[in-house]
């Protein structure tokens, strides 16, 4: 781990190993939302589970994950796909693949803060910056 002025930085294997939860929040000193990310071996599930108030943004990072939800619903998420559940909705997730899972949870509550983002003075907005020209030819 890096820790600076105001910044944090890690990786998965920084925070553990093996299958299990990984404790993003308190590793890297989250404290405005929960956050964890959980390696989930082929075969294995998560028993269901509902918060009392905090609502969770799932997202597959490696592998495909089976999210049942208490509605009697099943739904396949694969690397890159997200699933936002309610605080009350039971929930359970299973490795559906044959590699580990990885899949990261942020859960948090209150809401929305608006779009709060700031350039410093004397700087332009760009919303991309490109490192080279990719214009060029590619070899």
């Amino acid at each position: 781990m890096t820790v600076g002025e105001g910044y944090a930085i890690g990786d998965l294997d920084a925070l553990g190993e093996g299958p299990g939860f990984r404790k993003v929040r308190k590793g890297l000193g989250v404290t405005a939302f929960g956050v964890n990310a959980i390696v989930m071996p082929p075969g294995i599930e998560s028993g269901f589970h509902y918060h009392d108030e905090q609502e969770e943004l799932y997202f597959v990072h490696r592998g495909t994950i089976e999210m049942e939800l208490g509605d009697g619903s099943t739904h396949r998420l694969h690397e890159g796909s997200f699933a936002r559940v309610d605080a009350p909705t039971l929930r359970k997730v299973r490795n559906a693949g044959e590699v580990d899972a990885v899949y990261l949870i942020a859960g948090g509550k209150d809401g929305y803060v608006g779009r709060d983002g700031r350039v410093p003075e004397g700087e332009e907005m760009m919303r991309v910056k490109a490192i080279h020209d990719l214009s060029g030819e590619q070899s």
